[in-house]
């Protein structure tokens, strides 16, 4: 209790010290530490979160939508055919200057290519810098799609297409398609620091990295050079990195942040009760799920599965955890979502039948099995933990003995994505707005699971739908795949599907531009404080 007192004082002193320095400061209390601050190699919303102030991409979401607009580049050309996009970028973006490294040149189409290269050319110096895996990248079959990014000049990139592909704009506005410095990749390598590239960013976004002081406090400050885009509002942003729930609103109170992107549910009265603070809410673009790993017994027999998926009470984990703010889930992708398909029902509480179903696997019971947590609260997750307790008194009534386990969040992202658990809760909030966003987290590019596929499930049938369905311009057609792959989906059961939430952020009552983003994203372009 003593060392927490003392690492709470130094935060606060860190903090009080950072906000008298500048006339505007604004303070964002994240839940947890970014991976690294690369988005390339991220996976994790708190990456996400911590690298969207410095990076941006060619094609930008329109900040609170899911509308794609021009990013660092200004327009583009798709060809008939839609295998061919030229990009024309814009003249005169300046990258930042960071850890000693001066810009002596604008953004141009050098960096571009530089930023592609990195992920899909295993040659490229810096592929294996980090130990990189760019799941995004992989897991939404890139290198299998483009065939080239060809530098037509310095100011035209040229994209091309083994294949037309419908959610290719949207998906290079995500963070993974983010461009880097190729001038700072050449720096680093001649100083033989290559993975700094991964840990000091230097981007072009509104603003630029200062330093980050190790699961406690990311500092950035306003890039007065940017002349595109949504700008900087204020002269400091700082993340205080604080993943319990209580002491956010806690820091909330006491003034010493801004914004909370994850209050607890519980705590939303007495909040939109306090003249102090606003909350935003909104019907979100995610699911939270409880994943099988099918690669390990028992969840390998899809008896058990439906029999683990039939053991929970759905309902009472919406009421209690997510106080009401929540619906049960049938598929991966929510209600509000073209393709969603209303007749998929979620899967009903029933221990009398879950007994039965263990009882005709084959398995014995009293059955143990490994249940693991989530450590971080997540707009899909308000209380992994709490979720855990309730799943695993639920199994207890039908025979099944879960042990409960988590680990730090990157820890737990990276032991998930190796097939270390037996059982774990993760979930999903959509990046681009287009059903393939969800639908890929059950892909298996080239036979094998991807990255983000945590159940390890591979079905043909569905990946060859998921692979077709990108390749159909027309909304119509691609949805009655994605209906019959939801089909698939419930049938086979790789996970228990728990909830789509209804999301909702606090600011305080004097900050003035924030949007709620659809991704689950915390951008602060526009920002302001009164």
């Amino acid at each position: 209790m003593k060392r927490a007192t003392l690492i709470g004082a130094a935060l606060g002193a860190l903090l009080a010290g950072v906000a008298g320095a500048s006339a505007k400061t604004l303070v964002y209390c994240s839940e947890g530490s970014p991976e690294s601050f690369s988005p390339a190699l991220g996976t994790a919303g708190t990456t996400f979160d911590a690298t969207q102030p410095v990076y941006d991409q060619l094609v930008e979401f329109k900040r609170g939508t899911t509308e794609t607009g021009p990013g660092l580049a200004e327009s583009w050309d798709v060809s008939a055919d839609g295998k061919t996009i030229v990009f024309h970028l814009r003249k005169g973006v300046k990258f930042h200057a960071a850890g000693g490294f001066t810009p002596t040149r604008d953004f141009n189409a050098d960096d571009v290519i530089f930023s592609f290269d990195r992920q899909m050319n295993p040659k490229n110096p810096y592929h294996s810098v980090s130990n990189g895996k760019f799941s995004y990248f992989n897991d939404m079959d890139m290198p299998k799609l483009i065939a080239s990014v060809a530098k037509v000049d310095d100011y035209t990139v040229k994209f091309t297409l083994n294949e037309p592909n419908a959610p290719i704009i949207a998906n290079l506005a995500m963070p993974f398609a983010s461009i880097y410095s190729a001038e700072y990749a050449d720096w680093l390598a001649k100083k033989g620091q290559q993975a700094q590239i991964d840990q000091t960013p230097v981007g072009t976004g509104p603003f630029y990295f200062v330093n980050y002081q190790k699961d406690a406090v990311i500092r950035y400050k306003k890039n007065e050079l940017r002349n595109f885009g949504e700008k900087a509002m204020v002269d400091d942003l700082v993340f205080a990195i604080t993943p319990d729930a209580a002491a956010r609103f806690s820091k909330m109170k006491a003034g010493e942040c801004q914004v909370n992107g994850y209050p607890l549910p519980a705590d939303l009265p007495a909040i939109k009760a306090d003249p102090k603070f606003k909350v935003v809410s909104a019907s979100g673009l995610n699911i939270a799920y409880w994943s099988f790993n099918v690669t390990k017994p028992p969840m390998d027999n899809l008896k058990v599965r439906e029999a683990l998926s039939m053991a929970i009470d759905r309902d009472a984990i919406i009421k209690e955890v997510y106080g009401g703010n929540a619906i049960p889930a049938p598929t991966l992708i929510p209600p509000t979502m073209w393709s969603y398909d209303a007749s998929i029902k979620p899967v009903a509480y029933d221990p009398a039948k879950a007994k039965a179903l263990l009882a005709e696997s084959g398995v014995k019971t009293p059955l143990a099995i490994e249940l693991w947590y989530m450590p971080v609260t997540r707009p899909y997750n308000p209380n992994g933990k709490r979720i855990g307790e309730m799943m695993q008194a639920d199994l207890a009534k039908v025979g099944v003995t879960a042990t409960l386990k988590t680990f730090e969040w990157g820890e737990y992202l990276k032991r998930a994505k190796a097939g270390e658990d037996q059982s774990s809760q993760l979930g999903w909030t959509g990046d681009n707005g287009d059903p393939d966003n969800f639908f890929f987290l059950l892909g298996c590019p080239g036979g094998k699971p991807a990255d983000n596929n945590i159940s390890k499930w591979c079905d043909p049938t569905f990946n060859s739908l998921l692979e077709k369905a990108r390749t159909l311009p027309d909304q119509a057609a691609r949805a009655k795949l994605y209906q019959q792959m939801q089909v698939i989906e419930a049938a086979q059961q790789p996970s228990f599907l728990i909830a789509h939430s209804v999301v909702s952020e606090v600011t305080a009552a004097n900050v003035t531009g924030y949007k709620m983003i659809p991704f689950g994203e915390h951008q602060f372009a526009g920002v302001d404080l009164k």
